[in-house]
């Protein structure tokens, strides 16, 4: 059996890879569970689960946690602040580690699980877009593998030539492959007309209208950020520039990406939203198991449709690019300003068109870097954060919360 360390398994994905490890308890043991500070879904989760280690990132949080553990009497350790993470992602005994927390809070401990040699089970994709060729190098030099979770990029990791199946990060090549396409439903305002989306609120843009999502990644797929991430996602696993990255909206989410080659095939993954089919594929590769997920029935489908993204509508998918292109401390820079403007959003300080307001404007003053070292790239994402926080400040409506 492999052990496997859930970093955020009170969240969706922690929530969705547990119910596929139920379905295959056979195969996988639960040997560390992570969360922030919600403690009474992590004790839920010691109860039903048993983990060696149950970390909470908040040390607050810990301590509450710990008192609940020993009044219960469950024979599970607690640890907490943000080094424990990294503790329970390098740990001897466990083979996987699912990287599901979101932000780049996720970093640390997911660069600890590649240098490690761990299998990394990538759903947190800021921990690659903001240190690409520090977190490459690391998974290439350790010997580990990184396999990806988000839909996309585990339906592009499929559709690749059999040669190159081998994990990112290790030998692949894309011979053959022309391009990349990368699917979006585009969101939950794809039909809302420009001039409507300054009164769009944060219970709108966290309604997904296929995935069921945490708050900061519903937002970012209603801007369409969470695509500009996943294009620069999507350079540094397959190894290819963004001018061979494209994007193509499909409402229906049921095409997850597609691989278009030389001789004019092009090669796509189907099925439906749900996290469960990924996370499955990506615990069990090179083998198949059952997730849970519903199968395809195409006669109640019926039609599958594809259009161009409007980046005039979503700025923050054109900033995605621009960042990719640029390269360096680019990308972290505009995943922080990102992370910034998104919270000020869902804590109603600023606009949703605003968003990508605060993220250009922090692009066009930070320094850029090349993004050779870990330190360049932390200066980089506290540096944009403080730019971020400034310009959130000015773009704050009266009335507001400050």
């Amino acid at each position: 059996m492999e052990g496997i360390t859930i970093l955020g398994s009170t969240g969706t994905i922690g929530v969705n890879t547990l119910d596929v490890v139920a379905r295959n308890r056979d195969r996988f043991e639960i040997v560390a569970l992570t969360a922030f500070r919600d403690v009474e879904a992590m004790l839920e989760q010691c109860v039903q689960w048993s983990p060696r280690y149950a970390v909470m990132a908040d040390e607050d949080a810990a301590e509450r946690l710990q008192r609940e553990v020993r009044s219960r009497a469950l024979a599970v350790e607690v640890l907490g602040g943000p080094r424990a993470l990294e503790t329970v992602a390098e740990h001897e005994a466990v083979g996987y580690v699912m990287a599901g927390i979101v932000g780049a809070a996720g970093l640390m401990p997911t660069l600890a699980a590649a240098r490690a040699g761990k299998r990394v089970l990538l759903a947190n994709k800021e921990a690659l877009v903001m240190s690409g060729r520090v977190f490459i190098d690391a998974v290439v030099g350790h010997g580990a593998e990184l396999i990806p979770i988000d839909s996309e990029h585990n339906a592009i990791f499929q559709c690749l030539p059999r040669a190159d199946r081998s994990p990112p990060g290790r030998s692949h090549r894309g011979e053959g492959v022309r391009r990349i396409l990368l699917t979006g439903s585009g969101g939950p305002f794809r039909l809302t007309p420009r001039e409507r989306m300054d009164d769009v609120t944060p219970e709108a843009a966290c309604a997904h209208p296929n995935w069921v999502m945490g708050r900061k990644i519903s937002v970012d797929s209603a801007t369409m950020m969470n695509k500009g991430l996943e294009v620069i996602e999507a350079c540094w696993l397959f190894g290819t520039g963004c001018d061979r990255v494209e994007v193509v909206i499909h409402p229906q989410s049921i095409v997850h990406s597609m691989a278009e080659y030389e001789d004019g095939s092009v090669l796509a993954q189907l099925g439906h939203p749900d996290m469960r089919t990924p996370i499955a594929h990506a615990l069990a590769w090179p083998v198949r198991v059952g997730s849970g997920a519903k199968m395809l029935d195409f006669n109640e489908i019926g039609r599958l449709d594809f259009e161009a993204p409007d980046f005039d509508k979503t700025p923050c998918l054109r900033l995605g690019f621009e960042a990719a292109a640029a390269g360096g401390t680019t990308p972290a820079t505009l995943n922080a300003a990102n992370e910034i403007a998104v919270s000020a959003f869902l804590d109603r300080i600023i606009r949703f068109t605003d968003i990508p307001r605060v993220i250009e404007a922090t692009l066009g003053e930070a320094a850029r870097g090349e993004g050779h070292t870990l330190g360049e790239i932390l200066d980089a994402d506290r540096c944009a954060r403080t730019l971020a926080l400034e310009h959130v400040s000015r773009s704050a409506a009266p009335g507001r919360a400050s």
